[in-house]
């Protein structure tokens, strides 16, 4: 499983005519299985997106992909962990995770 870190480099006016854009790519890796959960950061300095993916480098291309990371509008920080424990409600999360390591 991944955490993706989007940290806004430029004034969120210039990130808003993305934004339907990025929006479209956002909904795009969850209908392929690929984001599981998503949202802004508070203070709205950015965002953060839990993925699935076969590899680290499988996501770094997906990542590749968003308008906000063409147009050079983020920073990007990818980390990489293994969830162990969930609450009972997330349990398929975890057997999601194992699956994307198959």
């Amino acid at each position: 499983m991944f955490i993706i870190s989007l940290t806004y480099k430029r004034d969120t006016s210039e990130v808003e005519p993305h934004m339907a854009a990025h929006m479209e790519y956002i909904d795009h890796y969850y209908a392929a299985g690929v984001f599981v959960a998503s949202g802004r950061k508070v203070p709205r300095t950015g965002g953060v997106i839990l993925a699935v993916a076969e590899s680290r480098e499988a996501l770094e291309e997906i990542v590749a992909r968003d308008p906000f990371c063409i147009h050079q509008l983020v920073e990007v920080e990818i980390i990489e962990f293994a969830p162990s424990r969930t609450s009972p409600e997330l349990t398929a999360l975890l057997r999601c995770c194992a699956d994307a390591r198959l």
